[in-house]
């Protein structure tokens, strides 16, 4: 007689399956995933080509609502063989899949926020794992530190940029006025700010010779500002790494250790925190 097997053993053989990449069922799961997304990605993008729309809307819409409940399904299941579903859910990757399933249903509601599904795109960021791209997640987890060291020093200057782009947005308002296309100050902060990023739309200029000084002027600064945040956080990562770098095992003296080990890939010791 067959032996029926247990829930448990049920939940433990899915949860190897959709969490872990170790076994070849799990592989599978995760390319066919993968697959999955980039087929969706790409119906999303051709849904707004108007000819192609007009010709296999229909089918791209069918494919899409095919890709939408079997994400419904796995995301259930995955709520279901873990031992903590609430950690699952409020953890990033959760977060990820829960946006991947949300916006086709949001649709049938709220028009235009079927194209929000391309959201799904980010769960490509399983490759890494999949993959095991160790080397980019530590990259990744250097310039992640690096941008969390420098928050204060960037909100500084975020905060200078803001009242600089105020400042000059005023002056511009009151020197070329409504007749040139500054109407009001906000309209001046716009072109400040469009400006000082060196994008310059053109839809908005000044023409007299005090404004155009004082765009030539915002210009230039506008290429020295953009070297500030750059500089910031690349000094923070020159002094991450030093610090990975000098990581040593008291044990056998091994450095160079990556960022997260905790023990001496020579020897097994315990490495001292960084």
């Amino acid at each position: 007689m067959t032996q029926v097997p247990s829930s448990d053993s049920l939940k433990k053989r899915w949860y190897r399956i959709i969490f872990e990449t170790k076994t070849p069922a799990g592989k599978w799961f995760d390319m066919i995933l993968l697959i999955l997304i980039l087929i969706s990605v790409v119906v999303v993008i051709m849904e707004s080509m108007a000819p192609v729309n007009r010709q296999y809307g229909k089918w791209l819409r069918t494919i899409e609502w095919i890709i939408t409940l079997a994400f419904t399904v796995e995301y259930i299941i995955r709520i279901m063989v873990v031992r903590k579903p609430f950690r699952y859910i409020f953890s990033f990757y959760g977060i990820i899949d829960f946006l991947a399933v949300i916006p086709t249903y949001i649709g049938l509601f709220l028009a235009g926020t079927h194209s929000m599904v391309v959201i799904r795109a980010l769960r490509l960021l399983r490759i890494f794992r999949i993959m095991k791209f160790n080397r980019y997640m530590d990259e990744g987890s250097i310039i992640a530190r690096a941008l969390i060291a420098s928050r204060r020093k960037i909100a500084v200057f975020l905060f200078g940029v803001f009242t600089v782009v105020i400042i000059i947005g005023t002056l511009m308002h009151l020197i070329e006025g409504p007749e040139n296309g500054f109407s009001n100050i906000p309209r001046g902060i716009y072109w400040s700010i469009v400006t000082l990023t060196t994008v310059g739309y053109g839809d908005l200029y000044p023409a007299t010779t005090a404004g155009r000084f004082i765009a030539s002027f915002v210009m230039i600064l506008g290429y020295a500002i953009i070297a500030v945040p750059t500089g910031i956080v690349t000094a923070e990562m020159s002094r991450n790494k030093e610090n990975g770098n000098t990581r040593k095992c008291q044990q056998c003296g091994k450095q160079h250790h990556q960022d997260h080990a905790r023990y001496c890939n020579r020897c097994g010791t315990r490495l001292p925190e960084s």
